[in-house]
């Protein structure tokens, strides 16, 4: 069999009041995963990032040089959304609504003040929608990923594989709550952990096999 294919899977440590992230329970069950594609294996390295502007980007520019992946994807967690979102474009702003875990809470800061305005994810983000949904796992497309450290790491991954002549592929993703942090949010949505890390092994599986991505509205009106 052919080289191995290294792929970095991130997720985020708890924030706020919550006591497990949903992205970083999907991350470390998917460590160590392996499958085959095209004659070549392929194994998970999950990292968990800290909820923290510029230490997270850090970690990850470590564990990019570290690791060489071929893919990288972050996961973040978006409380209110009811399914798995791959991310179309990270800006190029910190402005947090709340402090992040070391009680920073930067306002209208550059990310990177070299950097361009805006990144585009480099995952075939419409092809793994239409195949989430195909495996009857919740997706859509999602148009903002905010500007809290979700939206900072998606940047800072863009910029630094931008810098190494984009060598790998990346993107960030968007997951719901886990259920049993929806139970103390009464009426807000979730999704059961098996059907997160299912929808994830999809996504990596997709984002290594299409090259162009597929042309089909994936736009919203707000």
């Amino acid at each position: 069999m052919s080289e191995a294919l290294n792929i970095l899977l991130t997720g985020f440590e708890p924030f706020e009041r919550d006591t497990v992230n949903a992205s970083w329970e999907v991350a470390r069950a998917l460590d160590g995963w392996t499958f085959a594609f095209e004659g070549r294996m392929a194994t998970v390295q999950a990292l968990q990032l800290p909820c923290v502007f510029g230490a997270s980007a850090t970690a990850l520019r470590a564990a990019i040089a570290q690791h060489a992946p071929q893919l990288v994807v972050c996961l973040g967690l978006a409380g209110t959304r009811t399914e798995i979102t791959p991310e179309r474009v990270a800006i190029n702003v910190d402005d947090a609504r709340i402090p992040d875990n070391a009680g920073g809470q930067p306002i209208d800061e550059p990310i990177a003040a070299e950097g361009p305005v805006a990144y585009w994810s480099t995952l075939p983000i419409k092809a793994i929608v239409r195949d989430l949904r195909a495996a009857g796992v919740p997706a859509s497309v999602s148009n903002t990923a905010g500007s809290f450290v979700c939206n900072h790491i998606f940047y800072a991954l863009m910029h630094a594989l931008a810098q190494q002549g984009n060598r790998a592929r990346g993107g960030f993703v968007h997951l719901p709550l886990l259920p049993e942090q929806a139970a103390r949010l009464p009426g807000a949505p979730s999704m059961a952990l098996a059907t997160q890390v299912e929808g994830i092994q999809q996504l990596l599986r997709t984002a290594l096999s299409v090259q162009a991505d597929v042309r089909e509205t994936g736009g919203k009106l707000h």
